[in-house]
């Protein structure tokens, strides 16, 4: 159940993503976040936000576009999964294994390139969902 609880909040919070990135088409999203900088009070000189906002200055229109529909497209499936695993579902556990399995060694790229202690923790919590599941279908095979 709190495997399925973790798919749900990550669903949310791609729908959120999805929802700010489809926000961001409809207007002038560079002024948006100056304005959220402001109101956050963030101090507009500190060096991730600058990266961020460098990052951000190369994207078009088109490229939002598809992040919005793969945002939603993913959570969809982890909505999916969450379900399948609340619901007790062989299926959703084997979706979940390979969901989440195939994207191990990606996790592992990124921290090998660029390593950060949230690369880690995420990849251990992934790591941990897989070989619980696994070993969930394997003591309940038939």
């Amino acid at each position: 159940m709190v495997i399925a609880v973790y798919k749900f909040i990550e669903g949310l919070g791609l729908v959120a993503l999805g929802l700010g990135v489809r926000h961001a088409l409809k207007g002038d999203w560079a002024q948006e976040l100056a304005h959220w900088i402001d109101l956050l009070r963030v101090d507009p000189h500190n060096r991730y936000l600058l990266w961020a906002m460098e990052k951000l200055a190369n994207v078009d229109e088109r490229r939002l576009r598809e992040l919005s529909i793969g945002t939603f497209f993913y959570a969809g499936l982890r909505f999916c999964e969450g379900t399948g695993l609340a619901l007790k579902q062989r299926w959703a556990e084997y979706l979940t294994i390979i969901t989440t399995g195939v994207l191990v060694p990606v996790e592992v790229y990124e921290i090998y390139v660029h390593p950060t202690w949230a690369k880690l923790v995420v990849l251990a919590v992934n790591l941990v969902v897989v070989a619980y599941l696994a070993w969930e279908l394997r003591r309940n095979g038939k």
